[in-house]
């Protein structure tokens, strides 16, 4: 198996990819960036707090013109993952309104997006139709 290296340093990799948040110790908002002080409560002390892997469809567009390169159309939706709203585009599904719900039940998928000349795979993620 090639070395895998994830694209974005909160999802973790291994037998059961998941997302990983910056949580306030304050208030509990979570944060996927790096924060000095909470958005919320302006505490300063974080710990990290584990995602569901599952969740629910909250909002979505069918994107149809994206800068050059980027194939269109996809779905970027808005997760709600027991509680923590996700960014994501969801994948495994045809970009149509038909194929696309509010509420839809969907799951966190892992996928390489690339390889390096050394043959180490960038993983990406989304969600898929669960």
């Amino acid at each position: 198996m090639p070395a895998q290296i994830p694209l974005v340093d909160y999802l973790v990799l291994g037998d059961r990819p998941h997302l990983v948040a910056h949580e306030c110790r304050a208030c509990g908002a979570r944060y996927f960036d790096r924060r000095n002080a909470c958005a919320s409560c302006g505490g300063t002390d974080f710990g990290t707090a584990e995602i569901a892997t599952e969740g629910t469809l909250r909002t979505f567009t069918i994107v149809t013109f994206a800068a050059p390169g980027i194939p269109t159309p996809y779905v970027a939706g808005v997760v709600d993952c027991a509680g923590t709203s996700v960014r994501a585009n969801i994948v495994n599904v045809e970009p149509t309104p038909e194929a696309v719900r509010l509420g839809m039940p969907v799951r966190l998928a892992a996928f390489p997006i690339g390889a390096d000349s050394e043959g180490t795979e960038a993983i990406g993620f989304g969600f898929e139709p669960a």
